[in-house]
């Protein structure tokens, strides 16, 4: 739905901004999980491992 692709949207990009404080070059292994909570609920996990190049 449209409200999910906006909350996938902003968890990738606090995921995003994250790993650019910590200095990495880039996210990789990135995972979505959805979860039913209540009802019509959902929530949304998104992570990855930040990396730094050499």
């Amino acid at each position: 739905t449209e409200m999910m692709g906006s909350a996938r949207s902003t968890a990738t990009e606090r995921m995003t901004a994250r790993a650019a404080e910590l200095g990495a070059d880039a996210i990789i292994n990135v995972r979505y999980m959805t979860t039913s909570v209540i009802g019509s609920a959902a929530e949304l996990l998104v992570y990855g491992t930040a990396v730094k190049l050499s």
